[in-house]
Protein backbone atom coordinates (compact mmCIF):
# COMPACT_ATOMS: atom_id res chain seq x y z
CA UNK A 1 0.00 0.00 0.00
CA UNK A 2 0.95 3.03 -0.55
CA UNK A 3 2.58 5.06 2.24
CA UNK A 4 0.43 8.46 1.80
CA UNK A 5 -2.77 6.21 1.56
CA UNK A 6 -1.50 4.62 5.13
CA UNK A 7 -0.75 8.31 6.64
CA UNK A 8 -4.17 9.35 5.62
CA UNK A 9 -5.59 6.33 7.21
CA UNK A 10 -3.67 6.49 10.17
CA UNK A 11 -4.87 10.28 10.59
CA UNK A 12 -8.46 9.94 9.91
CA UNK A 13 -8.25 6.57 12.52
CA UNK A 14 -6.62 8.95 15.22
CA UNK A 15 -9.16 11.96 14.16
CA UNK A 16 -12.49 9.40 14.63
CA UNK A 17 -11.01 8.14 18.20
CA UNK A 18 -10.73 11.68 18.88
CA UNK A 19 -14.36 12.73 17.98
CA UNK A 20 -15.93 9.65 19.14
CA UNK A 21 -14.01 10.48 22.30
CA UNK A 22 -15.55 13.80 22.08
CA UNK A 23 -18.58 13.05 22.02
CA UNK A 24 -18.61 10.57 24.66
CA UNK A 25 -18.31 12.15 27.23
CA UNK A 26 -20.01 15.84 26.20
CA UNK A 27 -23.56 16.14 27.27
CA UNK A 28 -26.38 16.62 24.59
CA UNK A 29 -29.01 18.55 26.29
CA UNK A 30 -28.74 20.18 29.78
CA UNK A 31 -31.57 21.50 32.20
CA UNK A 32 -31.36 23.42 34.86
CA UNK A 33 -34.32 24.03 37.15
CA UNK A 34 -32.20 26.03 39.31
CA UNK A 35 -32.11 23.27 42.42
CA UNK A 36 -30.97 20.82 40.15
CA UNK A 37 -29.32 19.99 36.50
CA UNK A 38 -30.00 17.59 34.33
CA UNK A 39 -28.22 16.33 31.23
CA UNK A 40 -29.20 13.99 28.71
CA UNK A 41 -26.69 11.86 26.50
CA UNK A 42 -27.09 9.35 23.49
CA UNK A 43 -23.99 7.50 22.93
CA UNK A 44 -24.66 5.79 19.85
CA UNK A 45 -23.08 7.77 17.66
CA UNK A 46 -19.84 7.93 20.23
CA UNK A 47 -19.17 4.13 19.46
CA UNK A 48 -19.87 4.03 15.80
CA UNK A 49 -17.09 6.74 15.53
CA UNK A 50 -14.49 5.19 18.20
CA UNK A 51 -15.13 1.27 16.60
CA UNK A 52 -15.03 3.07 13.01
CA UNK A 53 -11.57 4.94 14.13
CA UNK A 54 -9.87 1.64 15.71
CA UNK A 55 -10.54 -0.13 12.42
CA UNK A 56 -9.13 2.06 10.28
CA UNK A 57 -6.58 3.04 12.53
CA UNK A 58 -5.30 -0.99 12.46
CA UNK A 59 -5.98 -0.68 8.58
CA UNK A 60 -3.59 2.10 8.56
CA UNK A 61 -0.76 0.42 10.38
CA UNK A 62 -1.08 -3.25 9.83
CA UNK A 63 -1.47 -3.17 6.05
CA UNK A 64 1.21 -4.78 4.34
CA UNK A 65 4.20 -2.56 2.49
CA UNK A 66 3.94 -2.87 -1.42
Amino acid sequence: MNQTIKLILIIAGIALLAYGGYELVTPEASVDLGIAEFESQNNDNAYISLGLGVVVLLAGLFTPKK
